[in-house]
């Protein structure tokens, strides 16, 4: 059923929820950083949906959740710095690009195959894999979960994949990173969870909500 599946609106709403997400968690995203890689990533993905934030403003009211993706996919790639700016614009692009399939609804089915197609596509840029202590970590249970989800609602299957993106988090601060800046840090930086993998899990688990705090979902699990 079309009720089940999100509309613009909450299409937008979620959209919103990321922004206020990482607005609300920048100080632990920098902190995180700055023991792991460069120190940027909590400004940068700030400044991102900060970005993205004025061009869905500028977005016609009509526009559908396709366009609202869309949007946040070229405020990324055409406008933020650093490394992961880019492949979280990939990720929105490839989303957008499904959701057009799916027509005035973003369906789990379209989800499922952005998250696929995003996934690859950063895969391909990027050239890394699961277990190098990216960002991938997390986005390739999500997209599995997403897969799984089968006929689920958007928002259980959305609840899934954030479970699946946290729990991919929470495995990289165990992984030696072999991809950018952490991967010359060696043991430094071991222990600490890939601030770019907490990037992908807050965008999922805003669907839900915001996210005020990453200490309670970045805890080991038993």
């Amino acid at each position: 059923m079309t009720t089940a599946a999100f509309d613009a609106t909450r299409t937008r709403e979620w959209m919103r929820r990321f922004a206020d997400s990482v607005y609300a968690t920048e100080a632990e995203l920098t902190e995180l950083d700055q023991r792991a890689g460069d120190g940027d990533f909590g400004t940068n993905l700030a400044t991102g949906v900060r970005t993205a934030g004025l061009r869905l403003d500028r977005t016609d009211e009509s526009a559908g959740p396709a366009e609202i993706l869309g949007a946040m996919g070229t405020a990324f790639l055409d406008e933020i710095g650093g490394t992961s700016g880019p492949l979280f614009g990939l990720l929105f692009q490839a989303l957008s690009r499904a959701a057009a399939d799916s027509g005035p609804h973003l369906t789990t089915a379209a989800l499922a195959e952005g998250a696929a197609q995003g996934l690859a596509a950063i895969r391909r840029v990027g050239d890394a894999s699961p277990g190098d202590k990216t960002l991938i970590d997390a986005l390739h249970p999500a997209a599995a979960a997403l897969r799984a989800a089968g006929n689920a609602p958007p928002a259980t299957a959305l609840a899934a994949a954030a479970d699946g993106a946290w729990r991919g988090v929470r495995d990289t601060a165990s992984l030696s990173a072999r991809m950018g800046r952490a991967s010359y840090l060696g043991e430094r930086a071991t222990g600490i969870p890939d601030p770019g993998a907490v990037g992908i899990a807050l965008l999922f688990a805003s669907a839900a909500g915001v996210v005020p705090a990453l200490g309670p979902d970045l805890r080991p699990t038993g």
